[in-house]
């Protein structure tokens, strides 16, 4: 199910692109499914031009080194059911029996609860770039036919709806779980935020 979302309307612009008002340009990370623009996100804010992977399940992975260098492109390495490493959605493995998140094994940052402790889970602002999985089919079939990209041979629209889900549902997850969280619909969008459903009484 797509996430809801709603346009953030009080914003501050980095290089030319809008950011939520308040948020450091040196808390930035970009992420999403392939094709979804991030590398050109990252170029546009003047960042950090290597990609990095974080590998979720990992302890402490928000004291990684590699989140050191920000703005930045980073793919995340996921825990799937059934799965007994963390892959990411591009992994050979998860492609050949795209399976479900496993929540569990996900590393949260810890909640501040002391005044002088380090609020993790506020460090970082993590931009998801979730454009409609048609839209990144039609790009990726365009990659495929020019054999640019290997991970674009023998694509399906399935596949890439699945990589799509994979991201919308750990987006939810990290907003759900106190972390600062914006979402991007299209190319050079506006940021949104996660909106939650309003419960109904029985």
């Amino acid at each position: 199910m797509p996430l809801n979302t709603v346009e953030i309307k009080a914003i501050d612009w980095h290089k030319g692109v809008a950011y939520p008002r308040g948020v450091s340009f040196r808390g930035i990370i970009v992420t999403g499914p392939p094709s979804s623009g991030k590398s050109t996100l990252v170029q546009k804010l003047g960042g950090w031009p290597e990609e990095g992977y974080i590998d979720l399940a990992k302890d402490h992975w928000w004291r990684s080194r590699i989140l050191t260098f920000r703005p930045r492109e980073v793919h995340f390495g996921i825990p799937f059911r059934g799965k007994r490493e963390s892959l990411t959605v591009f992994d050979p493995a998860w492609l050949a029996a795209p399976s479900p998140i496993d929540f569990r094994r996900i590393q949260i940052p810890p909640a501040k609860s002391l005044f002088f402790q380090f609020d993790w889970r506020q460090r970082f602002v993590f931009d998801f770039q979730l454009p409609p999985a048609e839209q990144l089919y039609s790009i990726r079939q365009q990659r495929g036919a020019s054999e640019s990209h290997p991970i674009d041979k023998l694509l399906t629209l399935e596949l890439v709806e699945h990589q799509c889900a994979v991201y919308e549902q750990l987006a939810n997850h990290f907003h759900r779980s106190g972390m600062r969280v914006i979402v991007r619909t299209a190319f050079g969008g506006k940021p949104r935020t996660i909106e939650e459903p309003e419960e109904t009484a029985d």
